[in-house]
């Protein structure tokens, strides 16, 4: 399989995940600015989501960018984070629907903290796919933010039970982390 129909499935995946996410934000049935409250929480949850989903495809493009062989190990890891990502509507409807509540509000960051282990087990896939010695495998080099991503996540996972604002925030980091892609990978591929 060539890299192009890897990327163009992967954007069309990407691309329904946020349609799902728009059609759940549901208008208010009156014309005030009062009947736009309850469902503030609803549009914040999407907004994340949606930033959470550009990130994705930015770095998936970056990254499929660099990369020269698609071995089936690497189509196995990208449907894998495509797996995850498809559970990001989901998680995102439950937790806006009930304003920040500690279970959704858990799931939430369950489901991010999966989808950044997908996505580290698709670049470590994708290296090996290039050879150790490959220029992604030297650009790429320690890649700190996606060690550290899912820690972040565990962590607030477990404050979701105490302070499930603080979990969000947490959450919020970890996309403001991400927002600017690995400037590395453009350098060196030009992408």
């Amino acid at each position: 399989m060539s890299k192009g129909r890897l990327e163009a499935f992967s954007d069309a995946v990407i691309a329904i995940l946020i349609t799902i996410m728009v059609l759940e934000l549901r208008p208010p049935e009156s014309a005030d600015w009062a009947a736009l409250e309850p469902i503030i929480p609803v549009f914040l949850t999407y907004l994340l989501s949606f930033i959470y989903l550009a990130i994705y495809w930015n770095n998936h493009h970056h990254l499929l960018q660099a990369t020269t062989r698609i071995s089936g190990g690497v189509l196995w890891a990208n449907f894998n984070l495509l797996f995850w990502l498809s559970l990001f509507p989901f998680a995102t409807g439950w937790m806006g629907l009930n304003h920040f509540e500690p279970i959704p509000t858990a799931v939430y960051g369950g489901v991010l903290m999966l989808a950044a282990i997908a996505f580290y087990i698709l670049l470590l896939v994708i290296i090996r796919a290039q050879g150790a010695d490959s220029e992604i495998a030297a650009v790429l080099g320690s890649n700190i933010k996606g060690k550290i991503s899912p820690f972040i996540y565990a962590l607030g996972i477990v404050v979701s039970f105490i302070q499930p604002w603080v979990a969000v925030a947490l959450y919020v980091l970890v996309a403001a982390m991400w927002l600017v892609p690995d400037r590395k990978l453009e350098r060196a591929f030009n992408a």
